[in-house]
This record gives C-alpha cells, sequence and structure tokens, in this order.
C-alpha cells in the first residue's frame, strides 16, 4: 500500500514532532547515562526507547500521552537500576557481566575463550585494530560488559590497576 489518507500522514507528521521533542526532553532530564552504552542492560534500553518512539509515530492506536508515559517509565526505570547499581554493592551483578580476561601475556586463555564463546580470531582481530601485529606485545585483551574487547599493549600495562575487578585475574 503506498498511500491511505492526508489525515493519516497529517497525524504522523503532528504526532511525530510531538514524540521527537518529548524523547529529547526524556533524554535531557534523565542524563547521559540513559544512551550509555556501558552494558547490555542500557543497551536494552536505548532500543526500546527507539521502538517506543517507533510505535508512537507508526501506530495510531497509541496515543501520544501514552507513548510520553511509556519513554518517562523507560528513562525512570534505567535510572533506578543505574542508581541501584552504584549504590547497592550487591545490586551491579545482577544486571552487569564482570569484564573477563580474554588474553594475558600474549597466551589465550582457552578456557575463558570458550565460556564467553568468542574465538582467537575475534582476540587477533581486536589486536589488529589496536595497532600491535604481535600477541606476544600485548598485556592484556578484556572482553568488557559491553561486549566491546579492550586490547592493553604491554608497553602500557604498568602496575594493571586497570585489570581489578576483571574475572581472570589473579593479584
Amino acid at each position: 500500500m503506498w498511500f491511505d489518507t492526508w489525515s493519516d500522514l497529517g497525524r504522523v507528521l503532528a504526532v511525530g514532532a510531538a514524540a521527537y521533542a518529548t524523547v529529547v526532553l526524556v533524554l535531557r532530564a534523565s542524563g547521559k547515562r540513559t544512551l550509555a552504552k556501558l552494558n547490555a542492560f542500557d543497551l536494552i534500553v536505548t532500543v526500546a526507547l527507539g521502538s517506543t518512539l517507533a510505535t508512537i509515530l507508526l501506530n495510531a492506536d497509541v496515543s501520544w500521552a501514552e507513548g510520553a508515559v511509556a519513554l518517562a517509565l523507560l528513562a525512570a526505570l534505567q535510572f533506578l537500576v543505574a542508581w541501584t547499581t552504584v549504590r547497592l554493592p550487591g545490586g551491579r551483578p545482577v544486571v552487569t557481566a564482570r569484564p573477563t580476561l580474554l588474553l594475558l601475556d600474549g597466551a589465550p586463555l582457552q578456557a575463558a575463550l570458550r565460556a564467553q564463546r568468542v574465538t582467537l580470531d575475534e582476540v587477533r582481530q581486536a589486536v589488529r585494530a589496536s595497532g600491535s601485529g604481535d600477541l606476544s606485545s600485548v598485556a592484556a585483551v578484556v572482553l568488557e560488559s559491553d561486549g566491546t574487547l579492550s586490547v592493553i599493549p604491554a608497553s602500557k600495562a604498568g602496575d594493571r590497576s586497570a585489570l581489578e575487578g576483571v574475572s581472570g585475574v589473579v593479584r
């Protein structure tokens, strides 16, 4: 179907503008953390915000007011979870996975690779992307809680204090 009615197009324009303004206000009010990609939960909230905006725009059965409440609810729940994980010691592990060490001093940690379902080729790709051509020149590769791979060159490892809290690190 290419076209229904002019009123449908008008609704999308009017509700779309109002919904966009609402998203901007909700995001400004809720702070930078709402769109951060710090962990899987943050990604879920970002996707849910986009999905909610699309539903408000395209589903005539959803009013702008209902959509605005849904957007505000998502931002409030994200704020609550973030607040809980920062202030309660046991809150963070419930929502966020710990980073995991995958390579140490140039040697792949096979058990960690298997447990995290990461291939050695993916680790090599991250090492190459960091500008290194030799695994032995890498102090550590860490699978972060947001799914990215962090590469720490041996020349910049220092006292390795950045590895505190990483699963698989023995200090």
